[in-house]
């Protein structure tokens, strides 16, 4: 019992830490979260991402509630849109 509730506790506190080392792991990220596109068009966030940020090459609109893969990639950012086509998630780099 003492074994597991440390393990658990291991990985409570290892998750606190994963988004450190995702800004390690693309150092041609200046931004990993873009909470200013909230609410902007699709179209208008894409520019501004690429404009801002050339090495950001898949910015990719995915349906609010889709799912999605878990892999990590420095050159993505999903864009969640809603039927409109506005950003109704923040985006971040993964």
């Amino acid at each position: 019992m003492e074994k597991s509730t440390l393990v658990v506790a291991f990985l409570l506190l290892a998750s606190l830490f994963q988004p450190l080392t995702v800004l390690a792991t693309c150092p041609a990220v200046i931004k990993d979260k873009l909470p200013e596109l909230l609410g902007v068009p699709a179209k208008l966030a894409r520019e501004t991402i690429q404009k801002a940020n050339p090495t950001l090459t898949k910015v990719e609109n995915v349906q609010n509630g889709s799912p999605v893969t878990q892999d990590f990639r420095c050159d993505r950012v999903r864009l969640f849109i809603n039927i409109l086509e506005i950003v109704v998630q923040v985006p971040r780099v993964g």
